[in-house]
């Protein structure tokens, strides 16, 4: 059997995972497969271990699990709830990490729980990180203009091959990105932080036990970056999966704004807008480069509600150069295509012979 044969890939990793939990001292347990993301990290509880115990399979080339383990602790050493790391196997690609439970955000709030005491906790959360003086004191790559333009690139790439069945001609794409670098050169300066990137009620969970900040556990912060702190507000307050409460997401924007106060207010205002706009930008391109390119059916659903909010983001004068140009290339650009991810990917085929 080859050595790129899936299956023998996948008896390869079983047997590195078995090896790694016997070095542990955790040989012969019993593990359950947690919901997969959209990475290629997987996560398998471990039956019986005392503290709880995770897991984290992060399979090298595709994946690196340094840098969780070094933002984690970091994390944890600001005073977050970031998971204690218990052994780690960076060469391989394994690490036993502290076990939070089932309490994620979303599976509470879906259950009835009240929004405001978790989202004032996650709240906090960020006004620690971003108050702390050593709150970006790690190593992380920028979160730039370099970067944002081609998380931006990838709604022409990816969501004008769904819409239009054939990819866009280059000059409409570049026409599309020179928009949004014009604006984000003429913006001012911004107030940077460490940027966990991905915070919201599905990397979010509430940690028994434990009061003000640290009852919020943080689950995602891998791919952190230094950059405008206004974004991971934005991350949590205007989310694009599951919104809040309009009025407690202004209370809360108001309570993190008194708490960790800007230097420059107005400032502050324009990026949260505008990097609001950039992210809903590069959803709606991610969500379907994962269904056309990765196969990954569970996020065409979020299509509608994602470009519903590109919409109401890009009706703020900032932006309506860009509104103007995403209109002229993709006319129908808020025309979410059918929710149906195989006929979709099948469409896209035909179309391109």
């Amino acid at each position: 059997m080859p050595l790129s044969d899936p299956a023998n890939q996948a008896d390869s990793r079983a047997i590195a995972r078995a090896a790694f939990l016997e070095a542990a001292g955790h040989g012969n347990t019993i593990l359950t497969a947690l919901p997969a993301d959209a990475s290629f990290r997987r996560y398998y509880r471990l039956a019986g271990a005392n503290p709880p115990l995770l897991l984290m399979d992060a399979p090298p080339p595709k994946e690196d699990v340094r840098p969780f383990v070094r933002i984690g602790r970091h994390l944890a050493g600001l005073g977050l709830s970031a998971p204690a790391i218990h052994q780690v196997d960076e060469a391989e690609g394994f690490a036993l990490i502290e076990d939070f439970g089932d309490d994620t955000y979303r599976r509470l709030l879906e259950s009835g729980a009240a929004e405001e005491p978790l989202f004032t906790a996650a709240t906090d959360v960020l006004v620690l990180l971003h108050a702390h003086p050593q709150g970006a004191a790690v190593e992380a790559p920028p979160f730039d203009i370099r970067k944002f333009l081609e998380e931006i690139s990838e709604l022409p790439d990816w969501y004008g091959l769904a819409v239009t069945g054939r990819p866009l001609p280059a000059e409409s794409r570049d026409r599309f990105v020179e928009a949004w670098e014009e604006l984000l050169e003429t913006m001012p300066p911004s107030e940077n932080g460490l940027v966990l990137l991905d915070y919201h009620v599905d990397n979010l969970m509430r940690v028994a036990g434990r009061t003000g900040a640290a009852a919020c556990g943080i689950l995602d912060f891998q791919d952190a970056r230094i950059g405008p702190k206004a974004y991971d507000l934005l991350c949590l307050l205007r989310n694009e999966r599951r919104g809040i409460d309009a009025a407690l997401s202004e209370r809360l924007y108001e309570h993190y704004i008194r708490a960790c106060p800007p230097v420059d207010r107005e400032s502050f205002g324009a990026w949260y807008r505008v990097l609001t706009a950039q992210r809903y930008t590069k959803v709606v391109g991610r969500f379907a480069r994962l269904t056309l390119r990765d196969s990954r059916d569970g996020y065409l659903k979020y299509l509608p509600r994602v470009l519903r909010l590109l919409d109401d983001a890009l009706r703020d004068p900032l932006l309506g150069a860009v509104r103007q140009r995403l209109d002229a290339i993709l006319p129908d650009w808020q025309l979410s295509p059918p929710d149906n991810p195989a006929a979709l990917r099948q469409r896209v085929a035909s179309a391109r012979g």
